[in-house]
């Protein structure tokens, strides 16, 4: 069986991978793909990697990196039009839903799909191919899949989707109450990556992965308090509060993605977790597994599906308000044994149960139901 997952990067790290890596510029679009795979951006390739190994013919498009794609029109003859000021715009965020997305990345995904000829398509961001596009797709595959964990689009890009899945299990009946065919997914950790990082020292105590803007105020509140009374080291992205004497402006360290990101992961004796408002009382966030996975004590928001996944008090902590969490941070810290005890049982449950391996059979089957 053939699939092709479609993707799109944030262009910060986009940014950054181009800075560091001057010479994905001169490569060719399978090196250029390869060697940004190998940065363990996102969710990289650890969907096509294990699907691959259960004998699919998988393939990762990275839609938005305008080098990389200009680079396979270029070798696969396709002339496409060289990029203008809307082609600029559209870069803003959130300005695709205004603008649309580029002419350019319509056209290159297109063709790809045309030469790739999958039975099946997965877009991880299901806004990123444009409803006349997903329609002349179709032609050309068997189904079309979108995923989702953050705010539902505009009804326009559903319309040409055969399924959604999604790692918000609210979701899955809120779709399917819209005559949307749905199903639930949980996010993974990929094993590769502990050995990418191999061994580290514990040097952190408390770190927190993730975004603090004034639209995070009551988990800014949150942050601030532990920095202040427990220390904290915070990486991310940063919109500097109003307040010029924040904990958190000494706390912060700036952006860290993928290999970067998961290094600090193991690093940290303590990793807190917190999810945006649209998961309501669900878990579900990345977080979860990077953090055990890299056998971190994860202290996360309380949810109310929480306890299937862990064994909050033998595997993860997790915090109903701000002083529980900050007299989790103090006693944890105190206490390395019990500590440790409860990041290797976390560690070990997400080696064992959440890891892609196992999540990608999941995905397996349920594509198969739907083909």
């Amino acid at each position: 069986m053939k699939i092709v997952f479609i993707d799109s990067y944030y262009p910060r790290f986009l940014g950054d991978f181009f800075r560091e890596h001057p010479e994905a510029v001169s490569l060719s679009y399978d090196k250029h793909l390869r060697l940004l795979m190998d940065q363990f951006f996102g969710t990289s390739d650890f969907y096509s990697y294990n699907l691959q190994k259960e004998g699919f013919e998988a393939r990762d498009i990275v839609a938005n990196d305008e080098i990389l794609q200009r680079k396979w029109a270029e070798e696969n003859g396709l002339h496409l039009s060289q990029s203008g000021l809307m082609d600029d715009l559209a870069r803003l965020p959130y300005s695709y839903r205004f603008l649309g997305r580029p002419a350019w990345m319509q056209q290159t995904i297109l063709a790809q799909i045309k030469k790739y000829a999958p039975d099946i398509i997965y877009c991880q961001d299901m806004t990123l191919l444009e409803p006349e596009t997903l329609r002349l797709m179709k032609r050309f595959v068997k189904l079309a899949v979108a995923q989702i964990a953050s705010p539902l689009p505009a009804g326009k890009y559903f319309q040409y989707f055969d399924l959604v899945v999604t790692s918000f299990p609210h979701f899955v009946t809120r779709l399917r109450k819209m005559g949307k065919k749905s199903e639930y997914l949980k996010l993974a950790f990929e094993r590769r990556v502990l050995k990418k990082i191999g061994a580290v020292s514990r040097d952190l105590q408390t770190v927190f992965v993730g975004s603090v803007t004034p639209y995070h105020r009551q988990g800014t509140k949150m942050l601030e308090t532990v920095a202040k009374s427990a220390g904290l080291d915070f990486w991310g992205q940063y919109t500097s509060p109003g307040n010029p004497f924040s904990p958190l402006r000494r706390a912060y360290h700036g952006q860290a993605w993928g290999l970067d990101m998961y290094r600090i992961l193991a690093r940290a004796k303590i990793v807190i977790n917190r999810h945006i408002d649209v998961a309501e009382d669900n878990a579900n966030n990345m977080r979860l597994f990077e953090a055990t996975g890299m056998g971190a004590l994860l202290i996360s928001d309380r949810k109310n599906n929480l306890p299937d996944l862990f064994k909050v008090g033998q595997e993860i902590e997790d915090y109903g308000s701000v002083d529980e969490l900050l007299e989790k941070v103090k006693y944890f810290l105190a206490d390395d044994k019990r500590r440790e005890l409860i990041a290797r049982a976390g560690q070990k449950r997400t080696l064992a149960d959440h890891n892609y391996k196992k999540r990608m059979a999941e995905l397996e089957e349920i594509l198969r139901r739907y083909l």
